[in-house]
């Protein structure tokens, strides 16, 4: 057997084909598969797809973003970017490019969502990281990207409890989380 380095998955990953309804990322070297998402976190999604405006914002699902410097290809739940700088074609998108990025926490995700992809964004410099949390009916945003690698991280972090208003002032929109749904029986964990 041949040992592969971080670098050397990005290229096994790029030739992967997973099966269909299953999503799949490379974080920091590790090809990650999860099932299809639940209806809750596709309507939060949507929800938040909808309040971005359109004529300023590019608002993209299952987008792959190239993170520079890591052996990171992470697929967020939604990834915002000026209009004017959506590339004509390609999978990967730029993290240089990329206003902000946004996941929504599953069962299996938490950890992930919280800590793996905070230090990956982090370190991409992207500027607003929004994590949406049903299982703690949560909003975290992460501001002002620092360091590099796994020591990358957000300098600030506000939160706010779905049905409170968050401003997302980059983007111009004061996000409603009045409609953003729960899960049910899923034990709360000790994040962020």
């Amino acid at each position: 057997m041949t040992a592969v380095d971080e670098r050397g998955m990005t290229k096994y990953f790029q030739e992967l084909e997973p099966p269909e309804g299953v999503k799949v990322e490379l974080l920091r070297g590790v090809i990650v598969m999860m099932a299809s998402p639940d209806i809750v976190h596709n309507m939060i999604v949507a929800d938040v797809q909808d309040q971005i405006p359109r004529q300023r914002w590019s608002r993209l699902q299952t987008q792959d973003v190239d993170i520079l410097d890591e052996a990171s290809e992470p697929v967020p739940d939604l990834v915002v970017l000026r209009r004017e700088l959506v590339p004509a074609s390609g999978r990967l998108l730029a993290c240089q490019l990329v206003t902000m990025v946004v996941e929504v926490v599953s069962k299996s995700s938490v950890h992930q969502d919280y800590v793996t992809k905070r230090s990956i964004y982090a370190a991409g410099k992207i500027p607003l990281y929004l994590v949406l949390d049903p299982i703690m009916a949560q909003c975290v945003l992460l501001t002002k990207p620092t360091g590099q690698g796994e020591e990358a991280d957000y300098l600030t972090q506000e939160i706010v409890k779905f049905g409170d208003r968050l401003p997302l002032e980059a983007l111009g929109v004061d996000l409603d989380t009045s409609a953003f749904g729960t899960f049910t029986g899923v034990r709360p964990h000790r994040y962020p």
